[in-house]
């Protein structure tokens, strides 16, 4: 197992002073998200539908914590091939996270999913499904950090099951890391997209 760096409340700002982390605001350096993106079927898109229906219904009452996983996570790497060969998962640390909205403190965490060969998967789970994904980015890619190398890029996927975002690093002598657009799932064909872009890192992956 790679050696992971440790800590919860880690930001952005101290991942660019100890690693000299770099965006990259260059296109063209994550262009992964949006080019060469597979058609996807009428199957697929009815099962995608299924998922956004079932997740829309449920969010109307207080959702268990692993419903995220379930629900929409779990159907979306089954279709994306991240439970078939060469890629098998394994389960890394949970991270506890709390903000305040309004004097109310919120209290959730994520889950870490490590894909072989490489694909961070960080699930945020909490009481509120529209808890932010800020949080898990720097966790996302100080974990990634850890696991990279100067060849290959390293990409990582963090939802909350309504809201969908990608992560690109390479480390090369400055690391430099882009993110993706967002994508919600109660947006008209956003899950689509997301789906997608998981063949397509799948695919890239698989033959790198």
């Amino acid at each position: 197992m790679v050696q992971l760096i440790q800590g919860k409340d880690i930001t952005l700002a101290q991942l660019i002073d100890e690693f000299g982390l770099h965006f990259a605001d260059d296109e063209l350096f994550f262009s992964e998200w949006q080019q060469d993106l597979p058609e996807l079927s009428d199957l697929e898109k009815q099962s995608l539908n299924e998922v956004k229906t079932e997740y829309l219904h449920l969010s109307k009452y207080p959702i268990l914590e692993p419903v995220v996983k379930m629900v929409v996570l779990s159907p979306l790497l089954r279709l994306a091939g991240f439970y078939q060969p060469p890629f098998y998962m394994s389960s890394e640390q949970e991270v506890r996270i709390s903000s305040e909205d309004e004097g109310m403190i919120i209290r959730g965490r994520i889950d870490i999913l490590v894909f072989h060969p490489p694909l961070w998967v960080l699930v945020i789970e909490a009481k509120r499904a529209d808890y932010s994904l800020v949080p898990a980015i720097p966790q996302a890619l100080a974990y990634m950090l850890a696991d990279a190398t100067s060849a290959k890029p390293v990409f990582g996927f963090v939802t909350n099951g309504n809201e969908f975002r990608f992560i690109k690093l390479l480390k090369t002598e400055t690391p430099q890391y882009a993110l993706s657009d967002l994508f919600a799932l109660d947006s008209r064909d956003d899950i689509y997209i997301v789906l997608k872009v998981l063949k397509h890192l799948a695919h890239l992956i698989r033959n790198s």
